[in-house]
């Protein structure tokens, strides 16, 4: 039996995990993106557990700069960035369930080079922000323009860097609050985790009637804390296969994949999001092994791991796992 077939989504979910009807949202269908999560807009496409969708996201600049020389504090326009495709409304949602995305593919898409990454004055892990404000002067603004393939991404005629593609911004809508998408929370939104690669499954909660299911910002690979404020930015075609939970009750998404189960945490300082994620895991271990609440907490403090998704954004956002061989 393959790990799918004993997963969340194929056990507990609408579908069991089976594929159903498939559907597309092109550049064209999609129309105006969105840059909030939030219940206010009509939703782009509708569909049955177990949908099978291949949806076209545009970078995170929406295509805007297409060249080294280009500024880009003289061409984008702050707050509107992380444009995001959806939402997608599932039948059968209710607050209370989560929508289960299955990530089946990340593709590059476009005319080379499509991918982006930039140095944007103010921005960044290790420079002065408005939230940290320093006297000194702000780094240069810098683009790098780089080819992407399925086979690597090319950073120079000496060195390619391995293509890791995954979904930078993916989650459910408020359910009365619109939220930009440049900011994690409980409902998913721009937590720059890797892990959110194909194969993996995510759990989002649902927080109003449909779930709204909105994703963007794709990334063809970026380290732990996307340290500048920006990973290697694509528009990418992505499939995923959504089910539905009922009843499944998380507060925070949660992230299945073959080796492991974990939760993604949202906060400011650091380590309030790796106390949530974890105190997320901690009672999903104890629910899911009959053990005690305490027991869970002493079994991570030995076998949990943490990865550190992004360090620059409104709310930091971490994950923290455990490998399900000790799950038992």
């Amino acid at each position: 039996m393959s790990w799918f077939e004993s997963s969340i989504m194929a056990t507990k979910g609408v579908a069991r995990g089976k594929a159903g009807e498939s559907h597309s949202i092109t550049i064209e269908d999609q129309g105006a993106f969105h840059y909030v999560y939030g219940p206010y807009v009509d939703p782009v496409l509708e569909v049955k557990p177990g949908a099978v969708v291949t949806v076209e996201t545009h970078d995170a600049f929406e295509g805007k700069i297409t060249s080294e020389t280009d500024k880009p504090t003289e061409i984008l326009n702050f707050p509107y960035l992380n444009p995001q495709t959806g939402p997608i409304y599932v039948e059968g949602a209710e607050k209370g369930d989560a929508l289960a995305v299955r990530i089946i593919s990340i593709k590059p898409r476009g005319p080379q080079p499509v991918g982006t990454t930039c140095l944007i004055p103010e921005f960044g892990g290790l420079v002065g922000t408005g939230d940290t404000a320093m006297l000194n002067p702000p780094l240069p603004e810098m683009v790098k323009k780089l080819h992407v393939t399925e086979e690597g991404v090319k950073w120079s005629d000496t060195l390619t860097l391995p293509y890791e593609p995954f979904i930078g911004t993916i989650g459910t809508s408020p359910e009365i609050e619109a939220i930009s998408s440049l900011q994690p929370d409980y409902y998913g939104g721009n937590m720059d985790l890797p892990d959110m690669a194909p194969g993996a499954i995510v759990y989002l909660p649902v927080n109003k009637e449909g779930g709204y299911l909105y994703l963007g910002d794709c990334h063809a690979i970026q380290g732990d804390g996307e340290l500048c404020g920006v990973a290697l930015e694509m528009p990418a075609t992505v499939e995923i296969q959504i089910d539905l939970i009922k009843g499944h009750g998380n507060g925070w998404p949660q992230l299945e994949n073959e080796h492991s189960m974990g939760f993604i945490g949202s906060a400011r300082p650091m380590e309030d999001a790796a106390r949530i994620a974890y105190r997320e895991l901690v009672r999903w271990v104890a629910a899911e092994t009959g053990q005690s609440q305490e027991e869970a907490y002493m079994l991570l403090t030995m076998c949990g791991k943490v990865r550190v998704g992004n360090m620059v954004d409104p709310k930091y956002s971490l994950g923290a796992s455990i490998e399900k061989r000790f799950v038992k």
